[in-house]
């Protein structure tokens, strides 16, 4: 009997076709939307959907951008993201479960010096050719996170109850993949 054997391919993100983005509420009325303006993912995978894939990110801490400077600074200081100190967060996948356009991506986050599983949704999109003859796959991410079990605990208290910044962190990434020729 011969045993056939598949080599997983392999794709880079493409950060002019793509967003990480996380949502918090502030003052418990609104939410800030934030980003990375410097990031890298890697996958790999079989076929073409994410059956056996594995997946590689990470983000430039620095690169944090909420659309207001004082903010920016303030979450790359030592009371959030402590960019000195810590310049990437890193994300790498332990499980990816699913079928059709369905899929759970399980992985280690890690932030400063704290890794967490964090399970995201993933909506497969396919994978296509563009008008160049690359070939790229599209994909949505997103999850939940509570920012204090990665030791993001500055807060302020509101005079009328409640705090400033939610515990609570959601994570939406719109995401093209290039394949590696």
């Amino acid at each position: 009997m011969e045993t056939v054997t598949t080599t997983a391919t392999q794709w880079a993100i493409d950060p002019s076709h793509s967003e990480i983005q996380f949502k918090v509420k502030h003052l418990m009325i609104t939410t800030v939307t934030g980003g990375f303006k410097e990031f890298g993912a890697e996958a790999q995978f079989e076929g073409d959907d994410l059956s056996n894939a594995k997946v590689t990110f990470w983000a430039n801490t620095a690169s944090v951008f909420t659309n207001d400077e004082k903010r920016d600074a303030h979450l790359r200081s030592a009371d959030f993201f402590d960019s000195a100190n810590f310049e990437k967060l890193n994300f790498k996948s332990t499980k990816v479960e699913g079928s059709g356009s369905s899929w759970k991506v399980t992985g280690e986050l890690t932030i400063k010096d704290v890794t967490r599983p964090v399970t995201l949704l993933a909506e497969w999109g396919g994978v296509a050719k563009d008008p160049w003859g690359n070939t790229k796959a599209g994909l949505n991410l997103s999850g939940r996170i509570d920012r204090k079990e990665f030791g993001l605990n500055w807060n302020a208290a509101l005079e009328a109850g409640g705090v400033l910044v939610s515990d609570e962190v959601r994570i939406q990434c719109e995401v093209q993949l290039a394949k590696a020729n």
